[in-house]
């Protein structure tokens, strides 16, 4: 792998390859016997899924960009792939793959069978269990399938479906054997399980799937022919729609944009390496897919489903250990969530603690008859949202409701309008997105009239207000009452309903919130800056970040400089990381990763100020489109009790030498070895312990 350089000629690693190492740790934690075993099978399920939806939303970029420096090789700037970046790409891909499949094959199948859980793979099924799934094919999956002969159709009259699964079965008539025909038949693991658990023999349990059964059965779609060969393809299509410039009738466009997506130009034809060469050109032609789009793959596809393999045999080896939500003993007999939160902040760390008080502060406010108005920005909703019920009971219980909706979330759009529409219908003001911009902001506020006066009850969060997230994503949420705080979230929901553009709404000053568009990336640099100067005049400096990704090449500059001056960086980056560690620009910057069980998900930000210490979190990454094509909010933590417990949260991420890795200048995760006699943590684990100590 390698790295580029900025105009400013500071080293920038490549996003995509820094994903890529992202993903790769995620395989590591398959490939980990220190994880149990079902888990390691769903960090399989996670990478899969995550390279779908990186071949679906990056790669079509990166093939553009490719096409266009072949045609002038001029064309490449300061902000643009190199001629040798998708060759990097496709090759790291590629041996992430070899990985996965030796992974798989040679460590948890086998894992699997000393459980006495067979499940076929590439394999011959056992005779005793032909006829059980030919009687499943014939009842459950016959109904499902549409045999489609490829001669008979024109190729603008067959579609493959995006990531859906498909058999390629070549076939020769009885009456003609030397004529080789073809037919495509799809799987449909939609519709039916993927994965069909058999009857036991000699006191092994057996599983097939679907895929398998078709292929077992296939012969019997085709009466009068001999099947010679079946392979499997799947092709994935570009889904990044361009959803910037949509207009006022937004919602419209983006259900039409929705559909669109499916139909996308394939960025990937994934085809079982044991089909003919011959076939392959056949089907690249056929599908009008180009060279660079054909990738040679198993089997099997779609494998992304193992998060959904059948446990036919309970063992506490299996699963994580459970970890019941924690109580806050101080809210759990409070008579009123909102009279508490007025009288101090109150911080909750999801999953680790109950996200019960969210859905409580939205019950109690649908409600409460002090409570006149509620605002809230909805990103990604739940699919059985009980934050958006209440907010349904709120609008019909003669409050005034105003959710702002984000309709371009992507791969949420559906849902998110399903819900739009349900509460607009039950008299919720909704505002929709403004063009150009996603709303990416996690905010709420609650306004109750006491006689003359109002009392405001703000909520800000680092993750989406969805309960269903966060059982498995680490976020971190804030209700306060504070005036400042909650006078500028008005101000802010004011904005919204406006629908303007940032450079034309000249009314917003924010003195506690960080907001992008206004003065986000201002305030940190402030805040990076400051600290430079306390490393000037030799006072102690220093900066920790947490984040999900780091992009944005003006921030990254500020924290190289921040670096040569002497300010001591501590940067925990899940997944994107552009920043090169390792340089000279770069010697006081030290980057983590954690994979572990949840999801790290939270955005914290923490200047040492000599001693007096500010403490942020928000909605931000610092990637490009955070930064400069949304509307995010950090927000500042006051209370020093609550700052104490944030600290402490990142105090143990930085010290766990158990599921954290280091990044060096290659952006490759180096594992943490612990100093002799030093203690294992497991950061994590840690948090949990300590959360219930609180």
């Amino acid at each position: 792998m390698s790295n580029k350089t900025i105009s400013t000629n500071v080293p920038l690693y490549d996003r995509d390859l820094s994903w890529l190492s992202f993903n790769y740790r995620v395989l590591c934690m398959a490939k980990s016997e220190e994880v149990p075993l079902y888990e390691r099978i769903k960090f399989l399920s996670i990478f899969s899924s995550n390279l779908d939806e990186f071949f679906r939303v990056r790669m079509p970029a990166v093939l553009a960009v490719n096409k266009l420096l072949h045609r002038n090789p001029d064309a490449a700037g300061e902000d643009i792939l190199s001629q040798d970046t998708l060759p990097a790409i496709q090759q790291e891909i590629n041996r992430q793959l070899g990985e996965f499949g030796r992974t798989l094959t040679g460590q948890l199948l086998p894992a699997l069978r000393s459980y006495n859980i067979h499940l076929y793979y590439n394999e011959p099924l056992h005779t005793l269990h032909l006829e059980h799934l030919r009687e499943y094919f014939l009842t459950k999956v016959l109904s499902f399938l549409q045999p489609l002969w490829l001669r008979k159709k024109k190729p603008e009259e067959v579609f493959l479906e995006n990531n859906q699964l498909y058999l390629v079965v070549s076939l020769t008539e009885d009456t003609a054997p030397d004529m080789q025909q073809y037919a495509l038949v799809n799987i449909p693991s939609a519709s039916l399980p993927r994965f069909i658990e058999l009857p036991p023999l000699d006191n092994v349990y057996y599983i097939a799937m679907l895929d398998d059964v078709i292929r077992e059965n296939v012969g019997f779609l085709f009466p009068g022919y001999t099947v010679t060969g079946c392979y499997s393809i799947k092709i994935t299509r570009d889904a990044e729609t361009d959803m910037n410039e949509l207009a006022s009738d937004i919602l419209e466009q983006v259900e039409t944009m929705i559909q669109k997506r499916e139909l996308g130009i394939p960025t990937r034809f994934l085809y079982d390496a044991t089909m003919p060469l011959a076939l392959q050109k056949l089907l690249a032609v056929y599908f009008h897919i180009l060279p660079e789009e054909m990738v040679e793959g198993g089997r099997y596809h779609n494998l992304k489903d193992l998060n959904d393999l059948p446990m036919p045999v309970k063992s506490p080896a299996f699963s994580y250990p459970k970890q019941s939500s924690i109580q806050v003993p101080a809210l759990e007999n409070v008579p009123r969530l909102l009279d508490e939160v007025a009288k101090r902040d109150i911080l909750l760390h999801a999953p680790y603690q109950r996200y019960d008080y969210i859905l409580r502060f939205f019950n109690e406010a649908a409600v409460d008859p002090a409570v006149q108005e509620i605002y809230i920005t909805l990103y990604r909703i739940a699919s059985s949202s009980q934050i958006a019920n209440a907010l349904i009971s709120a609008a019909r219980n003669g409050k005034q409701v105003t959710v702002f909706v984000e309709l371009k979330a992507r791969f949420d759009e559906a849902n998110n309008i399903r819900w739009a529409k349900k509460m607009k219908a039950a008299g919720v003001k909704i505002i929709y997105s403004i063009p150009g911009l996603k709303v990416h902001a996690k905010i709420a506020l609650v306004k109750r009239r006491r006689g003359y006066q109002w009392d405001y009850s703000g909520l800000m969060a680092t993750g989406n207000f969805n309960e269903s997230t966060a059982r498995f994503y680490t976020d971190h949420v804030m209700m306060t009452a504070h005036p400042g705080i909650t006078q500028e979230l008005e101000l802010l929901f004011l904005y919204l309903q406006a629908r303007e553009q940032p450079v034309k709404y000249k009314f917003l000053t924010f003195q506690h919130l960080l907001v992008a568009q206004f003065n986000l990336m201002d305030r940190f640099k402030e805040l990076i800056n400051r600290e430079i100067e306390n490393a000037r005049a030799g006072k102690p400096a220093k900066i920790i970040i947490k984040l999900n990704n780091l992009q944005e090449k003006e921030m990254i500059a500020s924290l190289y400089t921040a670096s040569q001056e002497g300010v001591k960086i501590d940067l925990i980056a899940r997944s994107i990381c552009c920043l090169v560690p390792e340089q000279p620009e770069s010697s006081n910057i030290r980057v983590r990763r954690i994979v572990d069980r949840y999801l790290e998900h939270a955005r914290v930000f923490i200047f040492h100020n000599n001693g007096n210490e500010e403490v942020y979190m928000g909605s931000a990454d610092w990637m490009n489109r955070n930064l400069h094509r949304r509307i995010e909010v950090c927000f500042p933590v006051y209370d020093p009790q609550l700052q104490a417990q944030l600290k402490e949260i990142i105090r143990l991420q930085l010290a766990d030498n158990t599921n954290a890795v280091k990044l060096d200048a290659e952006i490759r995760n180096i594992e943490i070895v612990p100093e002799e006699g030093a203690p294992r943590v497991n950061a994590q684990q840690a948090i949990y312990q300590y959360i219930q100590s609180l």
